[in-house]
């Protein structure tokens, strides 16, 4: 359906989350380095800023046990600015900044040690992080617009699966965004689809794919993820067919398929508990397992006590 609140002249804000996992990226069965990533998505990001003149860019980091801003610097030179860039005659100077800035910041971060991490958390990274990262930067980059004409977007490029104890922040990133009309684009580089941020992209409206093969990443960010919010209204661009809707339990933070909710507060939980760990609503019923309820049915019909009709069934002639 069209959406006749965005102009075609509205300027576009592209925050890009790039995943920089190294368990990841550093994987032997990888078909894609993050040099060879990077060079792609930098590519994408000059063509984005080449679309407009006014079209605005911002550009996070998750990292394993951080998430930081590589573009805009915080304190850093002005894009376009003389002080703190040396300019190169045979480069586009907006270009070359923004290059800059995401390759050196990265570089830095790979360089930092490892910080030490649980368990469960080994092999993810701080996706819901820098969601929220993103959305405030939206929302002061909507603050200072005066005229309400700029048009924002997130844009997450992820190799790593689902952490079951980000849960909770991802879907209060997803509800936020999708109050604020802000649609949360997802492209899973190969692995595991990711769950979480697949019902981010049908929850905000966006889109999700996940390339068949990634040595073409900068062809699908090219057809599928540079259009903006006024151009899609007259593209096709690509859907899901089916979304996984499952949840990770409060309890335990496991994805399950079955779990029990709090009629209070919606917490899930993957067993049944007469008290609610969060709200601590105690429940004076006990649930009716259908496991119970077949066993119960079986042990009725084997029993030779059981009653039997009082009239006889006809016997067919």
């Amino acid at each position: 359906m069209k959406d006749s609140t965005i102009n075609e002249d509205d300027p576009n804000l592209l925050v890009i989350v790039i995943d920089i996992n190294p368990f990841e990226w550093e994987h032997p069965s990888a078909p894609l380095s993050l040099n060879e990533a990077l060079q792609h998505i930098l590519a994408f990001m000059n063509a984005h800023l080449a679309g407009r003149h006014d079209n605005r860019l911002a550009v996070i980091a998750s990292h394993v046990g951080a998430s930081k801003f590589l573009y805009p610097e915080l304190n850093g030179p002005i894009p376009g600015g003389r002080v703190g860039t040396k300019k190169d005659a045979n480069a586009y100077q907006v270009f070359k900044v923004v290059n800059d800035a995401v390759q050196s910041g990265i570089a830095k971060l790979l360089q930092d040690p490892r910080p030490a991490l649980e368990e469960r958390d080994v092999g993810s990274s701080k996706i819901a992080a820098s969601l929220s990262l993103g959305l405030c930067y939206i929302n002061q980059a909507l603050k200072s617009d005066g005229m309400g004409h700029v048009r924002p977007r997130i844009l997450v490029l992820t190799v790593s699966p689902d952490s079951s104890s980000d849960y909770i922040p991802i879907m209060n990133c997803i509800f936020s965004a999708q109050k604020a009309n802000i649609p949360i684009d997802v492209c899973k580089i190969w692995g595991k689809d990711a769950v979480f941020l697949q019902q981010a992209a049908h929850i905000t409206e966006g889109i999700y794919m996940k390339p068949s093969d990634p040595r073409g990443l900068l062809q699908i960010l090219m057809f599928s993820f540079l259009p903006d919010m006024y151009s899609r209204n007259y593209l096709y661009l690509p859907g899901q067919d089916q979304v996984d809707f499952r949840a990770a339990c409060f309890c335990h933070k496991k994805i399950v398929d079955i779990g029990y909710v709090c009629s209070v507060c919606l917490s899930i939980f993957c067993s049944f508990s007469p008290v609610c760990s969060t709200c601590r609503t105690k429940f004076a019923f006990q649930p009716l397992l259908p496991s119970a309820r077949r066993l119960g049915a079986k042990a009725g019909a084997s029993n030779p006590g059981s009653p039997r009709p009082s009239t006889p069934l006809p016997t067919p002639s």
